[in-house]
């Protein structure tokens, strides 16, 4: 593993450490497909909310393509229903993070089944997620290898047992 594979993984370990109940992370959305995307959101979840297609009224999906920023789930429009939803998969409390450049987009989502984010881990996240975002900006910048592992680990964590 070469130092730039480890600085991501690295990142994406603090991530995980910061949402204790999971997060999704579409790193450089361009038009509506991530480069990569990575899920540790309870599985029952994200096979609820795929099946119900509820990415189109996910008010967290909404909010991030009009800001920049970070923002809690309670501050967020959620007229459909779907935060009060996943709040019954146990992620009652949680973050949505959205960062821009250029022509594509960052969006996570964070949960904490225990209590909302503080503002000093709302900062990490977000520092996290803005490095994450500058760092696997240009593919073609990141060696073959560093790209291929970001895929594999994509799977994996979305797919454990896959």
């Amino acid at each position: 593993m070469n130092s730039r594979q480890f600085e991501i993984t690295k990142a994406l370990g603090d991530l995980n450490d910061l949402a204790p109940t999971g997060y999704a992370l579409g790193i450089h959305i361009e038009y509506t497909t991530p480069k990569f995307m990575f899920q540790t959101y309870p599985k029952p979840w994200l096979d609820y909310y795929s099946s119900n297609g509820l990415v189109m009224s996910d008010p967290m999906v909404a909010w991030a393509f009009e800001n920049i920023g970070a923002q809690r789930w309670s501050d967020l429009d959620d007229s459909a229903g779907v935060m009060q939803k996943a709040a019954e998969f146990g992620m009652k409390y949680g973050l949505v993070v959205s960062v821009a450049s250029e022509d594509s987009r960052t969006i996570c989502g964070f949960a904490n089944a225990e209590r909302e984010f503080t503002d000093a881990e709302i900062a990490k996240i977000e520092k996290t997620v803005i490095w994450i975002h500058d760092n696997t900006c240009d593919t073609a910048e990141l060696d073959d290898e560093t790209v291929a592992q970001l895929k594999t680990m994509s799977i994996i964590v979305t797919h454990p047992g896959s």
